[in-house]
Parts: structure tokens; sequence; C-alpha cells
């Protein structure tokens, strides 16, 4: 998948060339309108390909006790997986309440304020989205970022906090918060002892680095809106 994924995106960029235009997946390319997203979903399956092992039909909404742990370790490194989701200065600006872009690392069902969503629940099908992450990812690290989660969620048998029903963008409401910028989710993924021993240090230190260096260009950078503000205009 993320393969085609890769394919799909270079496809896209050779047509629009080829017709005199260009394509973007910048996460937010425009300030009035909705951002670009990377909804990733996600169900472990047997070994024989088989049987969904997120299905148990007498569970609650069709849910294992497999897609509770696997949820729950998701919820339990949302913060430390956010760089492989959101990689950029500009994928941070994607989090705006009332764009239908997750602000908060929570799970619900058929709500999508949330971050985190089942859909197909008791049937089969039931699976897990990932809201989070935008068009601009690498799909490759987070796809691994994603597994490594679930999979230590799994292992060591985490709980699953009940789901969220309501408005996840109201303020008042005291929730599990997306990273807001680049700083901050570079400073989870620096510090995330568990990042660093499924992926190993010279992985996490090298994504460290690239943070480090997009901000360190951008700081320096002038902006259209500091522009706009520090010129009188007639």
């Amino acid at each position: 998948m993320a393969d085609r994924h890769a394919i799909i995106k270079n496809g896209c960029k050779e047509i629009a060339y080829g017709l005199g235009r260009a394509v973007t997946f910048m996460a937010k390319w425009d300030y009035g309108m909705a951002g670009s997203s990377c909804h990733v979903h996600q169900s472990l399956w047997s070994a024989d390909g088989k049987s969904p092992l997120f299905f148990d039909k007498p569970g609650e909404h069709g849910m294992s006790e497999t897609m509770k742990h696997y949820l729950a370790g998701q919820l339990e490194h949302a913060g430390e997986i956010t760089y492989f989701l959101a990689p950029y200065i500009n994928s941070y600006k994607r989090f705006m309440a009332g764009t239908f872009a997750p602000t908060r690392a929570i799970w619900s069902f058929d709500n999508r304020t949330a971050g985190y969503r089942v859909c197909g629940a008791d049937t089969k099908s039931v699976r897990l989205e990932c809201r989070v992450g935008g068009a601009d990812l690498n799909p490759y690290l987070a796809f691994a970022a994603l597994l490594a989660a679930g999979l230590d969620g799994v292992e060591k048998k985490m709980t699953l906090e009940p789901a969220f029903s309501g408005d996840a963008y109201d303020p008042a409401k005291k929730l599990r918060e997306v990273p807001k910028t680049l700083r901050d989710a570079r400073a989870l993924l620096h510090g995330s002892r568990f990042l660093r021993d499924v992926m190993g240090d010279d992985v996490i230190d090298h994504y460290v680095h690239t943070a480090d260096w997009e901000q360190f260009e951008f700081d320096r950078r002038i902006t259209d809106l500091e522009l706009r503000r520090g010129f009188e205009r007639y």
C-alpha cells in the first residue's frame, strides 16, 4: 500500500506536469480552505489471510480484544508518532478546529472531530482509521510508526479508554491533544524511548536532525504575513 501511495502521488504530478499544471500534496496550501489529509485504515488478519483479528461478533461493537489493545497502543504513543504523520512545519497548520482535521488524539465512532475512529463497527470489516496524517506524510514511515504503536499495545495488553462522544473541538474539554507544532512533535520524537527501541537511535536522530533543519530554515525566512503586516499599504 505504501508503494501504491507513492506511485499514485508521482503519477498525479507527472500527469499535471504534462498538462502544464502543478499538483501539491502540502497539508495546508490555502488559509481559507480545509487541508489535505491521508487517513490510514488499519486492521490485522490471521497469517493465512482468512480471519480478521479485529472482529469478534460477541464483542462490544464487534471489536476484539486484540483490536482494543491495538488502538490503546496507538493512543498511548500518539504524541511520539505524530512527527511521522505530520513531518513539516506546514503539516501543523492543517490541525485547525472546524475543518474536519483532528486536534485531539482520542478515539470515537462516526465522529470526524476525533483523531482516531473505528469504522465498520459490528461487521467483519471493523477497522481503525487514523485521521491525524496529512497528504504530505511518507507512507513507509507513517505505517511503520502506526504498526509499532499498535503492536506495542497488543503485546502489553493495554487497556482501551472509553470512546469519546461529542465535539472534540470544544476547548472546555480536557482531552489528549495532537502536537500543535513541529517543535512540539520533534521534542516528543527525540525523547521517545519507545520509538528508539523499535526504530533505532540512528533513525530517530536522523529525523530529529531533519526537523531541526526545517525549523532553522523556516525561522530565518520572511513570510508573506510579515510583509503584509509590516508594510504600509494604500
